[in-house]
């Protein structure tokens, strides 16, 4: 299985007027989540499964995948303060057939990756904007192995 990690991109700050889940894209993280739509839309598979958490800075960052014909599915489960059992769960890990991408927040998205990556009580700090892409492989006659496949910041995308 593959589990892909996308932290949203740069959004503005609360404020009084302006509610966490309200919070919109910067410029900066409209070119951020525009750079690594780029990537992602020439790496993903056709048969990814795309979920988003229902903050606005999310689905904003989502849309930048969308525009090159991408559908995604907002999932209430991902919200800002989810829990790693109840975002491996809605994935299927490990056991989905397809591939699925996470459009999420920190702490949790570094929360996961430790959990994923053999560190349980390690929390990751995934960046704004940035890709975690991380990966299953079952060699003949050896165990399941999970791996850290690529990581992939908005800087590194030459568009």
């Amino acid at each position: 299985m593959d589990l892909i990690l996308w932290r949203h991109a740069e959004a503005e700050p609360a404020t009084e007027e302006i509610t966490d889940e309200f919070r919109k894209l910067t410029g900066k993280g409209l070119k951020q989540a525009s750079k690594i739509a780029y990537w992602l839309d020439s790496t993903l598979p056709e048969t990814c499964r795309i979920l988003v958490s229902p903050a606005v800075r999310t689905r904003d960052t989502a849309e930048a995948l969308s525009a090159s014909g991408r559908k995604f599915k907002i999932a209430p489960e991902l919200a800002p303060d989810a829990k790693i059992e109840d975002v491996l769960r809605l994935v299927n890990w490990p056991n989905s057939r397809e591939p699925v991408m996470i459009i999420g927040h920190q702490p949790y998205l570094g929360q996961v990756a430790g959990e994923l990556l053999g560190h349980p009580l390690q929390e990751y700090s995934i960046r704004k904007g940035n890709v975690w892409w991380i990966s299953q492989k079952q060699r003949q006659g050896e165990e399941l192995q999970t791996y850290l496949k690529a990581i992939m910041s908005p800087d590194l995308v030459v568009k």
